[in-house]
């Protein structure tokens, strides 16, 4: 019935039905089912909750108790969709009448449906909307905000004037500005801030990542309006193209991943270890979000949220390693604070 991508391409909106139900799935890129939410019975509902029917990949079912519509519906009308900012949740709109939400924090494989117009009560497959407006709502009406906003003319020059007007005043003149996006969304740049007065090292940073949240931050933190924008940066004394390819290797990482990046986060150089930026001893980058020696890049906001910049930090091998074993503090505890300027 509707199949439709997020702004990103990470994710997919699947829309199916056959003579007894209608369910809405959301999919990753390699087709892998992340939510999915039950939408309507088609035909009179079984007394009790049947497993038989999605177990064998068909829609399910609601039992009785738990729909509005307990002798079946029509089939639904016509559909459009609305994406979360972070592209990791969508609303789906029947006639212009909310029907269903699939929020980023729906999981099937852990039992977490979506939420439906004609749920009553929770099952397997889908939790009552009405019950979960109060908590909805607010995030769907900041989605539409956002992306009426976002395809407005002139949106991203502007929201890229701010940022390089931060940078200016906290770092220094903008060099070189290198465009990291591809032609995808999320628009991403690079601006270069050459050495300059007593500063030996160029400085790198992102600008644009913070144009949007980044999916599933509140999953794992409270405070998402702390944590949901960063920006990138690195130093370098070398060639600042090189330095670049880090940025241009994250910057879109986290809305083509449905990931997110914070302080103590580390990542493994995707191709051969001798091909990393910032030298062959190197085999990644731990993200951190303030270094001795290195320019206070706090201060900005956007959307209500703060920015934070985080400073990519090569890492050895056994460094990754250890990161993974021991956590974030026990590799932060054991690098030198000038790693990052001796290193490059």
């Amino acid at each position: 019935m509707l199949t439709e991508a997020n702004p990103y391409g990470s994710r997919t909106l699947v829309v199916e039905r056959d003579e007894m139900s209608s369910v809405a799935y959301l999919c990753a890129s390699g087709g892998t089912v992340h939510g999915a939410v039950w939408l309507a019975n088609h035909v009179p509902a079984p007394p009790t909750v049947d497993l038989e029917r999605p177990n064998a990949g068909l829609p399910p079912v609601a039992p009785r108790a738990n729909t509005r519509h307990p002798s079946g519906r029509p089939p639904l009308g016509s559909l459009r969709s609305l994406w979360f900012e972070e592209g990791d949740g969508v609303a789906l709109y029947e006639n212009d009448e909310l029907l269903a939400v699939i929020p980023g924090w729906a999981d099937i494989g852990e039992g977490v449906p979506g939420y439906a117009r004609d749920a009553v009560g929770a099952t397997p497959f889908a939790r009552s909307l009405e019950e979960a407006r109060g908590e909805l709502e607010p995030r769907l009406e900041a989605a539409r905000s956002y992306w009426e906003w976002r395809g407005g003319d002139g949106a991203w020059a502007s929201f890229q004037q701010f940022v390089m007007g931060h940078l200016d005043r906290a770092v220094g003149s903008a060099g070189r500005f290198w465009d990291a996006g591809g032609g995808r969304l999320p628009t991403v740049g690079i601006t270069e801030r050459p050495p300059e007065r007593d500063r030996g090292h160029t400085i790198l940073s992102t600008v644009g990542m913070s144009c949007q949240r980044m999916p599933t931050v509140e999953r794992y933190v409270d405070r998402l309006e702390a944590y949901a924008r960063i920006e990138l940066a690195t130093a370098t004394r070398g060639d600042p193209k090189e330095a670049a390819r880090l940025l241009m290797w994250l910057g879109q990482y986290p809305w083509h991943s449905v990931t997110w990046l914070g302080h103590g986060h580390t990542a493994r150089w995707y191709h051969r270890p001798e091909t990393f930026p910032l030298g062959p001893a190197y085999h990644g980058v731990a993200l951190l979000s303030g270094l001795p020696g290195l320019p206070d890049l706090s201060g900005f906001t956007f959307g209500g949220d703060a920015v934070r910049w985080l400073w990519l930090v090569p890492v050895t091998a056994d460094e990754l390693d250890l990161a993974a074993a021991e956590g974030h503090r026990a590799l932060a505890e054991r690098l030198p604070a000038d790693r990052l300027l001796r290193s490059t």
